[in-house]
């Protein structure tokens, strides 16, 4: 639902303006006017416009000064500026305001009606960007959960037969998916993660144990024990036996 407030001491103009913008609205749109810079502040925190048209010249308090006080309540209302002048001071200070655009009069129905299509245009995207953020930060918190839930189940079972498939379906992800995401939120392929740690294991029993290779191997995660020896040397550029050696020495 679209609420529209009209600012504009001339009847006349202000009968105008309503009937253009009425033609653009729902039924469960809201749409108010008024003739005072006062009523504008007023009627805004009664009611929390989305757009808002503000002549200038206005009795009791300018326009200008009218949109500074509802901006410090609605930061986030799109607000067009309504003027018969073409003052360059009137222009300047609307901009630091942050007003959508800056009407002369007299003005013309197509351009009222332009104005009023691109406030609503531009309030529109600013929501769905605005929306898009929790909605990114739920899928980051849901990829970083079942990641830590996946990283978990690993440690703990890493010296077993062990798949990307398995642990997927562990956190009930698609494998494919699931390989994306781990490597993006580790670093890591989930392959060279589980090598990584029976690696590791495997040199602690180097330096602990008198387990021949073999049996490490084993220990370890690996059912090759020739395929750990060739990847053990290719990840510590040196053999069990040397590694052993190394530590123990």
């Amino acid at each position: 639902m679209s609420v529209v407030l009209i600012v504009e001491d001339e009847i006349l103009e202000q009968e105008f303006l309503r009937s253009v913008v009425q033609d653009e609205l729902s039924p469960q749109d809201q749409l108010f006017t008024c003739e005072s810079g006062l009523q504008a502040v007023k009627l805004s925190k009664q009611h929390q416009p989305n757009f808002i048209f503000m002549d200038v010249v206005l009795p009791e308090m300018d326009g200008l000064t009218a949109i500074q006080d509802v901006k410090s309540f609605l930061p986030d209302t799109c607000v067009t500026v309504l003027s018969a002048y073409s003052d360059f001071s009137y222009a300047q200070r609307a901009i630091g305001l942050g007003v959508f655009d800056f009407l002369l009069k007299p003005i013309k129905p197509t351009a009222f009606l332009e104005t009023f299509r691109k406030m609503r245009n531009a309030a529109t995207q600013s929501v769905m960007k605005t929306e898009a953020i929790p909605s990114s930060q739920i899928v980051k918190k849901e990829h970083q959960c079942f990641v830590e839930e996946a990283l978990n189940y690993i440690n703990e079972h890493f010296r077993e037969r062990l798949t990307l498939e398995m642990v997927a379906s562990q956190v009930f992800v698609n494998p494919k998916y699931f390989s994306h995401v781990f490597k993006r939120e580790t670093g890591v392929a989930f392959t060279e993660y589980v090598i990584n740690l029976r690696i590791q294991y495997a040199c602690r029993l180097l330096s602990k144990t008198n387990y021949p290779a073999y049996r490490i191997s084993f220990e370890s995660g690996f059912s090759d024990p020739s395929y750990f020896n060739r990847v053990f040397c290719s990840r510590m550029n040196m053999t069990p036996q040397a590694y052993r050696r190394t530590a123990t020495s």
